[in-house]
């Protein structure tokens, strides 16, 4: 499912798309994978794909949100982006070094260069998960191990006296 919903963008009039939802596709023999329509109705052709951070699954975002979640990163651990620290004109380099354009086809698929599926595990079967601003693509491995580990029932709590309701 997707909606688009109003955040800090909106002052310059843009709007993120909030993704969300799961979705099971396989990658073909050239690398393309399908984009869900759900998602292609509020997303641009034109994408950014990245890996991430630690090559967990791929992030597909719009430009705009590319550059935002970078400048969020260095926000988050630094404060900011500072172009006189060496060590963080190299971390923004090899963050964007990281990413590639990619174009939803004329058949809703975009391509995921294999550089890429092979950093974060991605051979067959994929699974597709909507975020808010962006989706991830993760190996369906991968993602049944790593989300079959956690459990929502944390959101509950017990009753103040301890007794189970």
């Amino acid at each position: 499912m997707a909606v688009v919903i109003e955040t800090d963008a909106e002052q310059a009039g843009a709007q993120a798309p909030d993704l969300f939802g799961e979705f099971r596709f396989k990658v073909d023999g050239k690398g393309r994978v399908a984009v869900p329509a759900e998602f292609r109705r509020v997303l641009p052709e034109g994408l950014v794909v990245s890996r991430e951070i630690e090559d967990k699954c791929l992030y597909v975002f719009e430009p705009d949100a590319f550059n935002e979640w970078i400048e969020g990163l260095f926000e988050d651990r630094f404060g900011g982006y500072s172009s006189s620290d060496r060590r963080q004109v190299r971390m923004r380099s090899l963050l964007k070094a990281r990413a590639q354009m990619a174009e939803i086809d004329s058949s809703g698929r975009i391509m995921l260069n294999q550089p890429a599926r092979e950093a974060v595990g991605i051979s067959k079967d994929v699974v597709l998960v909507g975020n808010t601003g962006y989706f991830e693509i993760w190996d369906a491995k991968a993602f049944d191990e790593e989300f079959g580990k956690i459990d929502l029932g944390l959101f509950y709590t017990d009753s103040a006296d301890g007794a189970d309701i």
